[in-house]
């Protein structure tokens, strides 16, 4: 059962997201971010239609359940075609976006179908364990596209800084929910604590993207050199 202290966080992750469209139209940034808004407008109306399943069935029903994991493996898989885009921003000047996507609908399609084979054994609830397994594959492959991402940052010595900050931004979210699995896999006696963590997580993402797109603008230059120390 939720208490105060989750729907406190429910809450203030949802005007984050909803700030970070707000941000995004004020700055001019909507339609040439237009896949990151689209994930977080999407988070908005998800979380919206989630507390109204909520309020109406309860935390247990099977109602709230499906329709929690169902959302949770779309806005996932919108996640996964935003940070695709940002590949597409990268590599604007080698005009490979043609190239980044096919490689993304192939690579989502091998996501999937390795989603399918692992629970195809299962004779009961095919479709959902396949979203939830899917879901959690599509973080795992995040992750590792994203540090593939930052590498690429680096060799190119991209200077946008904005973009920089995003792609900072997706990297640190992975990073802390492969951490946070991985954790609770290890300290399973622990759970209350990383249940009481795991929620502000959630929050990192659409409050970096907010101020990225308010205190940032798009002309904006970092010099390569302090991204990180190059040995001579």
């Amino acid at each position: 059962m939720l208490g105060p202290y989750e729907y406190v966080v429910w809450l203030l992750c949802t005007v984050l997201e909803s700030a970070v469209v707000v941000c995004a139209y004020k700055k001019d940034a909507l339609r040439r971010y237009i896949l990151l808004n689209v994930y977080m407008a999407a988070s908005v109306v998800f979380s919206i239609a989630r507390y109204n399943i909520l309020s109406h069935y309860g935390f247990t029903s099977k109602e709230y359940l499906y329709f929690y994991y169902y959302s949770d493996s779309l806005l996932t898989i919108v996640l996964y075609f935003a940070l695709m885009s940002l590949y597409s921003h990268i590599f604007s000047d080698l005009k490979a976006e043609r190239y980044i996507r096919i490689g993304t609908l192939i690579l989502f399609s091998g996501t999937a179908l390795f989603s399918y084979a692992v629970v195809q054994q299962s004779s009961s609830k095919l479709v959902t364990h396949f979203v939830v397994e899917l879901s959690q594959n599509l973080y795992f492959v995040g992750l590792v596209l994203t540090y593939i991402l930052w590498a690429a940052v680096m060799k190119m010595r991209e200077t946008r800084t904005r973009l920089i900050q995003l792609v900072l931004s997706m990297g640190v979210y992975f990073s802390l929910f492969a951490a946070n699995f991985a954790l609770q896999n290890l300290y399973q006696s622990r759970g209350n604590f990383f249940e009481f963590l795991t929620p502000l997580f959630g929050c990192f993402l659409p409050l970096s993207w907010a101020y990225t797109f308010w205190h940032l603008p798009e002309d904006a230059r970092i010099v390569p050199s302090r991204l990180a120390v190059v040995p001579r």
